[in-house]
């Protein structure tokens, strides 16, 4: 990151979220007590960013700056909300097509995923406010600007999120090749949310159990697991086909 995306300092973050700048992630030294770092705890909680406690040695590769034990990255993009975005996606007359993301970390594979996304047409990516890539200029840069196109979502509790997604008419649909209905079997021509997981283990399984529907994509090689940033492709472009199809798009 370029150092124009830090803000170094207790105060100036306060006043940075409190301005309503987007802050991406909080960094706070463990050795820091006192008042103005509980002010901090609590308005990075009411606006979902995270913030992570770290020992005072940390902030040596911070170089030669005046840090005062806490630093935070800041966003390269606005967020917004689902229950911002899902009603003007219906008044429209659109059918939602959403992306939820599980634990994605790795920066390269959340811009090409954004990439993806925007070129397939989905409306809006949903991010956890914890346990994700930081969006920063690496990730603009790799989304080849998508990121300034497509809306993120970032919601404190993913859930929640799914639960008002099916209330809101959303089939919900968890991805994985663990699973056992492939992916072209079900119907995604009504409004609907992909959850796609991390490398690591997938999709959570207390989102699997809130899904609609699990499906895999048929794999016949030996290494029988495909980079996340190409699954994704491969489901979203399936959406885009069976709507297609129907001639939704």
């Amino acid at each position: 990151m370029k150092k124009e995306e830090f803000i170094y300092g207790i105060h100036p973050i306060l006043e940075a979220l409190r301005s309503g700048r987007e802050v991406e992630k909080i960094v706070v030294s463990s050795a820091l007590r006192g008042q103005n770092v509980a002010e901090l705890r609590t308005e990075a909680e009411r606006l979902s960013v995270p913030m992570q406690h770290v020992p005072n040695d940390w902030f040596r590769k911070m170089g030669n700056v005046n840090h005062q034990g806490a630093m935070c990255y800041m966003s390269a993009i606005e967020y917004t909300s689902i229950e911002q975005m899902l009603p003007m996606i219906y008044e429209r007359g659109e059918v939602p097509f959403l992306l939820m993301l599980d634990r994605i970390t790795d920066v390269r594979n959340f811009g090409a995923i954004v990439r993806t996304a925007e070129c397939a047409g989905v409306h809006a990516i949903i991010v956890p406010s914890r346990g994700h890539a930081l969006i920063c200029g690496d990730a603009v840069k790799t989304s080849a600007g998508a990121l300034n196109r497509m809306p993120i979502c970032r919601e404190y509790n993913l859930k929640e999120t799914i639960k008002f997604l099916k209330d809101s008419g959303i089939a919900v649909v968890s991805a994985s090749e663990k699973f056992n209905n492939f992916y072209n079997d079900v119907d995604m021509t009504t409004p609907v949310a992909i959850i796609m997981g991390s490398e690591e283990d997938g999709v959570s399984p207390e989102y699997v159990k809130l899904s609609n529907t699990t499906v895999k994509i048929p794999m016949y090689g030996e290494i029988n697991s495909l980079n996340v940033s190409v699954a994704t492709g491969i489901m979203l472009f399936e959406v885009t086909r069976q709507r297609r199809n129907l001639n939704l798009i």
